[in-house]
């Protein structure tokens, strides 16, 4: 009889054992996941696609391009942004060969006119902050990827150059209050646990524009992370900014 009433047990437990198990999700932070070996970001509310880039180390481009995403690069909660796609090569235009010269008498040659200087395109950068240098960048580290200015709760933080607000929000674990600014199509900065943001996402921003108040959110003393990024990747600010 005892035997007999093992045999259910042994077959249940038997079917437990050849089970899936369910797939593991990685979230970051409070949006974007990646599953399998298909990275993917989930677009959450107040999500841009630079924020997304930011977040993930990526250049804003390259990820426009993998997900035939065009200017102004609009997207929608729910969406899935790829994150492991390459972006896309474009093939360069023909270049049209000149046509022949006619043949005309030979001249000697004129001297040459000096060609204009061509700028170009550097930004001017400008410390966002007036307090003291409390922590710099270091290459390669997870949380030193710019450098923290220190000072009081309310001090100004101003922009650094000139360009768009594109990131207004506190979706970036780590950042706290945070703005940033595309200056060009490869120049980015970022502008952490502020207090209060004073910009809008969109406007255009002149440098040195006041453009939040410093603050403690998202950390544990009042201070302004400051990053700048070229292509997407960590760039020393201290390399930029002008000697104090």
């Amino acid at each position: 009889m005892k035997f007999l009433l093992l045999i259910p047990l042994l077959w249940w437990l038997t079917g437990c054992s050849g089970s899936h198990n369910a797939p593991v999700i990685e979230r970051y932070g409070a949006a974007g996941s990646t599953s399998g070996s298909r990275a993917v970001h989930v677009v959450s509310r107040g999500d841009t696609l630079y924020s997304i880039a930011w977040r993930h180390g990526k250049d804003f481009r390259q990820l426009a391009a993998a997900n035939n995403i065009r200017s102004p690069y609009t997207i929608y909660p729910g969406q899935q942004i790829r994150l492991d796609g390459a972006a896309v090569a474009t093939r360069p235009a023909p270049v049209a060969k000149p046509a022949p010269a006619p043949q005309t008498e030979s001249k000697p040659p004129a001297p040459a006119p000096a060609k204009p200087a061509v700028s170009a395109g550097v930004i001017a950068w400008q410390w966002p902050a007036s307090g003291n240098l409390i922590s710099r960048y270091v290459a390669g580290s997870v949380s030193s990827k710019g450098i923290v200015i220190g000072g009081n709760s309310g001090d100004p933080v101003r922009a650094s150059a000139g360009g768009v607000v594109v990131y207004r929000g506190s979706g970036l674990t780590g950042y706290g209050n945070l703005l940033i600014i595309k200056h060009d199509d490869r120049w980015l900065s970022a502008y952490a646990h502020n207090e209060r943001m004073l910009v809008s996402e969109g406007a255009r921003v002149i440098a040195g524009q006041q453009i939040a108040t410093m603050g403690d959110s998202g950390t544990f003393r009042t201070q302004l992370h400051f990053e700048i990024r070229r292509d997407g990747n960590p760039v020393d600010p201290l390399t930029l900014l002008p000697k104090r």
